[in-house]
């Protein structure tokens, strides 16, 4: 993810509700049901940090990368706010350089989805792979092929906040790329001030994911329901995948 000036200002308020504790609960119970550890964990496009607080606050050792400097600005001050010294670095996931190892990886909310090159998808998952120590594991999801030819597809949403109102145009292209334009109306008193974003998501079928992962030295150990340890179903929106490290192709 790279930009997105505009939507960072209005990101919390349009995902708000997403339960980030109960995220954190979730991505515990995966890693417990796995058998393994937190370690040295990075918070892959951490976005405005609410998910990388939330771990830090429970004792993970933790450190957000995003590529947009305005998401990172919103998270450096809720780590802040909360008393919280966190390390927040300003990367592009293909382009993923850390000074050292770690051993776990988590990616949320479908920020692999915001990468719609194939290639670059398969760079991200190397450059994790290369930096994660051996029985490391990644824990992403991503929104799922039946979700963007069923539920996001064609389809307009309405967001209205208490701050924010907020009209989401898609529109479904080839390769499951949808294409998503975003009116922002801010309230200010009695007036409105409107912005505009566009970007895009494309989703990957599973069968391309495990490849993939398996090229860049992984092994999967579970791909789940969101939120649960059910087997991923044929309907599901969003896909959990668990994925271990065995040895990474592409190291030096």
């Amino acid at each position: 993810m790279s930009g997105y000036h505009i939507f960072s200002q209005f990101y919390d308020n349009l995902t708000f509700n997403v339960d980030y504790k109960k995220r954190a609960d979730y991505i515990q119970s995966v890693l417990s049901l796995c058998g393994h550890k937190w370690g040295l964990t990075l918070d892959l496009a951490c976005g405005t940090g609410s998910l990388t607080v939330e771990l830090k606050r429970r004792g993970v050792d933790i450190f957000g990368i995003d590529g947009s400097y305005d998401m990172l600005s919103i998270a450096m001050d809720k780590a802040y706010d909360e008393g919280l010294e966190m390390l927040f670095l300003c990367q592009q996931m293909e382009n993923l350089d850390l000074y050292g190892t770690i051993d776990t990886c988590i990616c949320t909310l479908d920020s692999l989805n915001h990468i719609t090159d194939r290639q670059k998808l398969q760079q991200v998952f190397d450059k994790v792979a290369l930096f994660m120590n051996p029985d490391g594991y990644f824990i992403f999801d991503v929104n799922t092929v039946y979700k963007h030819r069923n539920i996001l597809s064609n389809n307009t949403f309405v967001y209205d906040t208490d701050s924010v109102y907020c009209v989401w145009q898609n529109s479904l292209k080839e390769n499951n790329i949808v294409n998503i334009d975003l009116d922002l109306f801010e309230r200010e008193g009695e007036t409105y001030s409107r912005y505009s974003e566009h970007f895009k998501e494309r989703a990957y079928e599973i069968g391309e994911l495990k490849e993939m992962l398996s090229k860049s030295g992984f092994e999967i150990k579970g791909i789940f329901n969101d939120m649960t340890t059910d087997p991923l179903s044929d309907t599901a929106d969003r896909a959990v995948f668990a994925a271990r490290i065995i040895e990474a192709k592409n190291r030096e």
